[in-house]
């Protein structure tokens, strides 16, 4: 190991306390030395409040000022808790408390209790979803699983507002809350779920702080306890603290006022989990003394993203938006962002790939690259589409789309149908392939009308949509396909889909985006009733889809890309429009205000697909027209799927394959994927391979032809290739790199 790897690997120790602070800009300096009385930390995306908070607790411990025991830091993951220690450790600032609020208040609870209440504490329930169950089976109801997990999630919402089973419908009404069913019903479920924990002696996470601000408010003696123990606080991420969580924070504080809190108002996206930024936007209200200090130097991205996150708040209104903050990036300049419309969603999801192709060929890792999206339901086009690119990826918060339990369940169903044929009486009357989908996957919770709000029957109903929208496609692209066509396709999906997780692109969800960032990051699917998603109603729920976008820019360090698509299928009526939230933003479109409406796209040049040359970033529209249409070269049928378009051929048609050379060619394609430690497909796919069988190609122009070739994958593999289809033996080990092109 050398002596910068070891340096960077396990820092050094500050020497002194005034080391702690080399290398604080002069706002994370002043945070630092705010040691005392109440402080207000507004940070920014990318402006370093970790490091500003770390190194003030560090400082204070190392000059003498703060007792690392008595230091209490919280924030709400154990990734962040864990990040926190890590932090101090290397500053050299030991035995100092960071937790998250349930760590915290478990530990007290359990210390506590025999002296609060005598026993021992009640035994806590990791999983609450089973005696949600029970008690909607008490109530005369059977909730299937998703059903299950809203319920649970709107009980959960319910114990951090601290909102009681009997208040639960008014506070609905209230918020305007879109409830997974009937208020009241809820309520009556909530109520025996209480019941049922008593009865069993049992506690779940929420119960935890509950009763943790029970004892506190109850015993003084203990209060006084905890209150000696820790005499300073620091909160992360103070915008997503919910009531309940404030309660207990105002509890740990009494009256005093060592307490440091840092958030961003611009990053609340969680108000559906009960997180408010109410405290955090009062916090100068109920602390008038406060020391504010805002950051907003932003370290991560370049001045181009930082000018379009800027513009994205500067439409906000609301109290959030009162208080934005407008960032001034620290980086040199780099690319503008693109925005780029396209006339369906797989022109959207191919392009996606190519410019992810392209960006790993110019040298920016896979791991590098991020696809963010509303719901998960929208990764499916982008797996499939990113697998045809031989590009390897990864799916954070969420499985894969053909290994969720809601599409296995419907695939299983779809193939019985298919097995059963005329003789299922689902399928009778139903004409047609989409119509028969549509019939089987009514049974599975399909319908035509999307239900009320999120949650996890929306992502199941979206996931089984997305099932009924490939079949209407499918059958679009080869008339007269039967339902085993369509169940061979689909499993010929998930196969493609199945490979071993590895290092890749992200693919994820803008929420569970939050606090990652990447180099390159591409924002798909902008359009109305996506962003914002269709059940935002209220004024507060459009506002926070556009925080949602916010935090979804602020995760591009260099390149963004921003898409949206006018159809869903090829083909198809171009009806949808980008997201008002983009208006006076990106070239060619007009500014109409925060509510705006949502406002087209004016400004792009239908004849040349650019916008005006003056207008800042770009914007590509690819039009239907001008994108060549590819025929069968057997029949010359226009070809739509991108797996006929590779071989361009119908599946259908006559195959003159050498069967014997694709046996061979996938031989070598899983020799060189082992060497590589990568899926198959990114060295080919197998429709590649199957064209390759089918040409024979004896010179390099034949062979770079091919669809899904290229020049990378030519220079990496051609000789191989054009060797095994001149019918000799290879078994050379692979150059240095990775397999994706």
């Amino acid at each position: 190991m050398t002596a910068a790897t070891h340096s960077t690997l396990f820092p050094q120790v500050p020497e002194t306390p005034d080391a702690v602070l080399d290398g604080l800009d002069p706002e994370q300096r002043e945070v630092a030395l705010a040691l005392h009385g109440p402080v207000c930390v507004l940070a920014g995306a990318g402006t370093g409040k970790t490091r500003a908070i770390t190194h003030r607790i560090a400082y204070g411990v190392r000059a003498g000022i703060l007792q690392p025991a008595t230091i209490l830091a919280v924030t709400f993951t154990n990734r962040a808790a864990g990040e926190m220690r890590g932090r101090l450790r290397q500053l050299g600032a030991t035995g100092v408390q960071a937790r998250t609020f349930h760590s915290a208040a478990l530990r007290q609870l359990q210390y506590f209790w025999p002296k609060a209440v005598g026993g021992e504490l009640p035994r806590l329930l990791e999983r609450k979803v089973q005696l949600v169950a029970e008690a909607a089976a008490r109530c005369e109801l059977r909730l299937d699983r998703n059903e299950l997990r809203d319920v649970t999630s709107e009980i959960e919402w319910a114990k951090v507002t601290q909102t009681v089973p009997a208040d639960y419908p008014a506070a609905v009404a209230k918020t305007q809350r879109d409830a997974p069913r009937d208020p009241a019903v809820l309520s009556q479920i909530y109520s025996t779920y209480e019941q049922l924990k008593r009865d069993r002696s049992v506690i779940d996470f929420e119960d935890v702080l509950l009763l943790t601000v029970g004892i506190l408010q109850d015993r003084h003696d203990i209060a006084d306890h905890v209150r000696g123990q820790y005499q300073h606080f620091v909160v992360d991420e103070y915008q997503d603290v919910s009531p309940l969580q404030q309660r207990l924070l105002d509890l740990w504080v009494g009256d005093r006022d060592n307490l440091c809190v840092v958030g961003d108002a611009s990053q609340t996206i969680y108000s559906f989990t009960g997180a408010t930024p109410d405290h955090l936007l009062n916090f100068r209200t109920r602390h008038p003394g406060a020391t504010v200090v805002k950051l907003v130097r932003d370290y991560r991205s370049t001045p181009q993203v930082v000018h379009l996150a800027n513009g994205l708040l500067s439409q906000a209104r609301g109290k959030a938006a009162d208080h934005r903050l407008e960032l001034v990036s620290q980086r040199d300049k780099g690319p503008e962002p693109v925005y780029a419309e396209y006339p369906d969603e797989p022109h959207e999801a191919e392009a996606t790939a190519r410019r992810i192709r392209d960006l790993i060929a110019a040298g920016v890792p896979a791991g590098e690259i991020a696809v963010l999206y509303r719901v998960n339901s929208q990764s499916e086009v982008y797996e499939q589409a990113l697998a045809d690119a031989g590009v390897a990826y990864q799916l954070r918060g969420a499985e894969r789309f053909f290994e969720r339990a809601e599409v296995r369940e419907a695939g299983t169903a779809l193939r019985g149908a298919a097995r059963a044929g005329r003789n299922d009486s689902l399928l009778d009357g139903a004409e047609g392939l989409p119509s028969q989908v549509r019939a089987v996957l009514s049974t599975k919770g399909w319908t035509t009308r999307p239900p009320a709000g999120s949650g996890a029957v929306r992502d199941r109903w979206e996931s089984l949509a997305a099932l009924v929208r490939l079949a209407e496609d499918f059958e679009a692209a080869k008339p007269g396909a039967t339902l085993t066509d369509l169940v061979r396709e689909l499993d010929e999906r998930a196969a493609a889909q199945h490979a071993p997780t590895v290092q890749g692109v992200t693919l994820a969800s803008l929420h569970s985006a939050k606090g990652l960032e990447w180099d390159a990051v591409f924002l798909v699917g902008l359009t109305e009733g996506m962003m914002p998603i269709a059940y935002a109603k209220t004024d507060e729920q459009v506002e926070e889809e556009r925080r949602l976008l916010y935090v979804g820019v602020t995760r591009a360090r260099l390149h963004l890309s921003l898409s949206w698509s006018l159809a869903r299928s090829p083909g198809g009526r171009a009806s949808r429009r980008p997201t008002r939230f983009l208006n006076g933003l990106r070239p060619g479109s007009a500014a109409l205000g925060a509510r705006g409406g949502a406002g087209g796209g004016g400004g792009i040049d239908r004849g040349t697909g650019r916008a005006p040359a003056a207008a800042a970033g770009r914007t590509e529209a690819v039009e239907p027209r001008t994108r060549q249409t590819a025929r069968c070269r057997v029949c010359r049928r226009p070809l739509t799927d991108a797996g006929e378009m590779k071989l361009m051929r119908c599946e259908e048609c006559p195959s003159d394959m050498d069967e014997a050379l694709y046996g061979r060619l996938l031989d070598w394609r899983a020799g060189q994927a082992a060497r590589l430690s990568q899926p198959d497909y990114c060295v080919f796919t197998e429709k590649t391979l199957m064209a390759i069988a089918e040409a024979v190609p004896s010179t390099e122009g034949e062979l770079v032809v091919i669809a899904g070739v290229g020049n990378r994958k030519l220079t990496r593999f051609g000789a191989d290739v054009l060797a095994i289809c001149a019918g000799e033996t290879v078994g050379e080990e692979p150059e240095e790199g990775d397999g994706e092109g």
